[in-house]
């Protein structure tokens, strides 16, 4: 990976554009805010009409197995986009900004290309938290990955996006162990930076401790 950041543009995973209605929710949610490396990756989802999922709940509670499996699950039968901001957009604009501009990148997604698919549809936007980004008819819900469906299939779309990210910046740079701690500044995170150093355009520079090695 180089310097550059990768998503000025928007990053659509997957469109499947089933279910039409005039009224569509969309639940949002994020993940990456708190390591010290990599992007912030945020989903929209749109569940179908009567769509339930066993174990759906915030992606944090929930086993590696048990989260790819219904990661599979919403990705086949849901509409829904993944959005980032890179590493460098967040030492530009800090971490808030940044889920916020990832937020909205992966909303307008999933509502002009269901739009383009579906026609005309008003679309009701749910967010994990208490920030909503620049969107019309957004509702920040404070632990709403755990008490709204789909808020909860956002964030273990997110989850395992973000997880898969750093295990493949692990099979390029192996010595910082990237894929057992996630970015998170644990002990052999730290000792990996003061040995190599901080890897630039991918660590977020303007984190402690990482200043301290920049």
């Amino acid at each position: 990976m180089t310097g550059k950041a990768p998503t000025t543009e928007l990053t659509l995973v997957s469109k499947q554009f089933k279910h039409s209605s005039d009224l569509r929710i969309i639940g949002v949610d994020e993940a990456g805010r708190g390591p010290l490396v990599g992007s912030v990756v945020a989903a929209a989802v749109i569940l179908p009409p009567n769509f339930h999922l066993y174990g759906l709940t915030d992606s944090k509670k929930l086993s590696e197995k048990k989260r790819d499996s219904l990661y599979q699950q919403i990705t086949d039968q849901c509409d829904w986009s993944v959005a980032e901001a890179s590493s460098i957009e967040i030492d530009q604009i800090n971490i808030l900004q940044a889920t916020m501009l990832a937020m909205k990148r992966a909303i307008i997604d999933l509502q002009e290309e269901y739009s383009k698919y579906r026609g005309k549809t008003i679309f009701n936007v749910m967010v994990d938290g208490n920030h909503c980004p620049d969107i019309a008819n957004c509702m920040a819900i404070v632990k709403g990955d755990l008490n709204e469906p789909t808020i909860s299939a956002a964030s273990i779309i997110a989850k395992v996006t973000r997880d898969r990210q750093m295990r493949e910046l692990d099979s390029q740079y192996p010595q910082y162990g990237f894929a057992r701690h996630k970015g998170y500044g644990t002990r052999k995170h730290l000792l990996a930076l003061s040995k190599y150093g901080p890897i630039k355009g991918i660590h977020r520079h303007t984190f402690s401790p990482i200043k301290e090695f920049s």
